[in-house]
């Protein structure tokens, strides 16, 4: 009889759905009473926390420090900025009144709250908070010394997301947002190469996705930047992620907001400005690109607890000598450290069966699990099950033996996360240099590959074809996938060219 998966439905019968089930199974978050919303509760808190860390070191290490800057932006702000505001408008939430007043209804004798001490002034809460930093930044800049700025900020944001979904899209998230102002604009483009690539390595080295960079089209570039870069993530069903975005801003927002400075020669002029920013979608991206039909899969370096601990306690007179060595053991672990950080180890003694806390941990994503009963102990051996690895798979290993192999073996379950994601990534993306080829591509089904094409056409023409496909250009790649040496016509324009663009259906 087949084993039956803890997911259902399973990825292949109904991948949304599946997606949903998973944050159930693995406990992650689950949707507020507030419309749009969500609370993520403490599993999925934990992997939020690490990635901060993680991240707070690598801009640390690259010069930014950490601030914080008001939630409410008042709109006089935004209006200064009109390409920007206008690409946020509609997710704008609008704080308008200052308080409540309770009034009961005559005909029900309920209380109700109702708004009262209407504002002069309006407030938006923080869509992205290039206005308002920005403005701090003009009352920080006054001569070319005191650059260049760098600044982050972890931080909650609202856009009033019309369909929502957990972690993905929600209207209120967490995120960083990184803003810098600069002196020249070789600084700020250098700036924003770097963030770029901080945020491309921390997807590959940390939650074990190769996400691909490149830079925005015009059409699908931030609102009032010059320069949009990306990296995008391919997931279980091949639709892509955008999982993180860097933004040369030119001297748009410095204009806009009087970001200025006496420069060498004492002539006043305005800066060079970046933002770049990522956010709990990055969990969500790592959910759909590594889980499985019984649930969570999570890179050790990320995953709350890397390695738990079963004892096995059939008989009530071996309990106490089983727990004791099972916390001797995770002793010694928790004094080794993975990636830079001590392992993160659990003895799980629950009152609660065996098999019950072996699928929990499995559909929490746990990478190791380890089981020790009566007869391990005796034979000074353990039962190791890699989250990796089917679930029926399991080894004995001598427990010495372990403890000199667990960060090598840490790194392996990482590297073939990594792996397994690279080459279904590589295989799902194909070169197309024909427009009937691609319509045909994306007009059937709903699990299409990413199609790499020569592209010369227009913002208007490339919004135009994806809206017709229901699809985007992603990116223009770099690297591997990047420009061509080979001239070839546009699949649109027929002008020749060597810029390539990757098609994909998203999140």
């Amino acid at each position: 009889m087949a084993q039956q998966n803890a997911i259902s439905p399973t990825r292949a019968e109904d991948f949304p759905e599946w997606y949903q089930q998973v944050i159930k199974a693995a406990d992650l978050a689950e949707n507020s009473e507030v419309r749009g919303c969500m609370v993520i509760k403490p599993w999925g808190y934990a992997i939020w926390e690490l990635i901060q860390q993680h991240l707070d070191a690598d801009f640390k290490r690259t010069g930014h420090t950490n601030a914080y800057f008001p939630m409410l932006i008042p709109i006089s702000y935004l209006e200064k900025e009109a390409e920007h505001a206008e690409g946020f408008a509609t997710e704008c939430a609008v704080v308008t009144h200052h308080r409540l007043e309770a009034v009961k209804d005559p005909e029900t004798g309920k209380v109700k709250m109702i708004p009262a001490g209407e504002l002069t002034d309006k407030y938006v809460i923080r869509p992205t908070s290039e206005t308002v930093i920005g403005a701090a930044f003009a009352r920080w800049t006054e001569s070319y010394r005191d650059l260049p700025l760098k600044i982050n900020q972890w931080c909650n944001v609202m856009r009033w997301e019309m369909r929502p979904r957990i972690f993905l899209r929600t209207a209120e998230f967490l995120w960083q947002e990184g803003h810098t102002a600069h002196e020249t604009k070789e600084e700020a483009i250098e700036e924003t190469s770097t963030m770029h690539k901080v945020y491309e390595d921390f997807q590959r080295d940390v939650l074990a996705v190769p996400s691909i960079p490149g830079e925005k089209t015009e059409h699908e570039r931030f609102p009032g930047a010059v320069q949009t870069f990306t990296v995008e993530a391919m997931v279980q069903d091949r639709k892509a992620i955008q999982a993180g975005t860097s933004h040369f801003l030119g001297q748009n927002f410095a204009k806009a907001q009087n970001i200025s400075f006496a420069g060498r020669s004492n002539e006043r002029q305005h800066a060079w400005t970046t933002s770049w920013g990522v956010s709990t979608r990055m969990i969500g991206m790592l959910i759909m690109a590594h889980s499985d039909d019984d649930g969570l899969i999570c890179p050790p370096r990320v995953a709350p607890k890397q390695v738990v601990i079963v004892p096995i306690t059939p008989k009530a007179d071996t309990r106490d000598a089983i727990i004791a060595h099972c916390d001797e053991l995770a002793a010694k672990l928790s004094a080794m450290n993975y990636g830079g950080m001590p392992l993160r180890v659990q003895v799980d003694t629950r009152d609660i069966s065996g098999g019950t806390k072996k699928w929990e941990w499995i559909k929490k994503g746990v990478p190791v699990r380890i089981e020790i009963g009566p007869r391990d102990l005796e034979k000074g051996s353990i039962c190791i099950a890699r989250r990796d690895q089917p679930i029926n798979v399991k080894s004995f290993v001598p427990e010495t033996e372990f403890l000199t192999s667990a960060i090598e073996l840490l790194g392996d379950i990482q590297s073939t996360l990594l792996k397994r994601q690279l080459d279904f990534r590589d295989s799902h993306i194909k070169p197309c240099n024909d427009l009937e080829e691609l319509k045909a591509h994306f007009s059937t089904g709903t699990d299409a590959d990413w199609l790499l094409s020569p592209w010369d056409g227009s913002p208007e023409e490339e919004e135009t074809l994806a809206k017709s496909l229901r699809i985007s250009i992603r990116c223009i790649p770099q690297g591997e996938f990047g420009c061509a040496a080979e001239e070839l016509p546009c699949i649109l324009t027929a002008r020749p060219t060597t810029r390539r663009v990757l098609w994909a259906r998203s999140y």
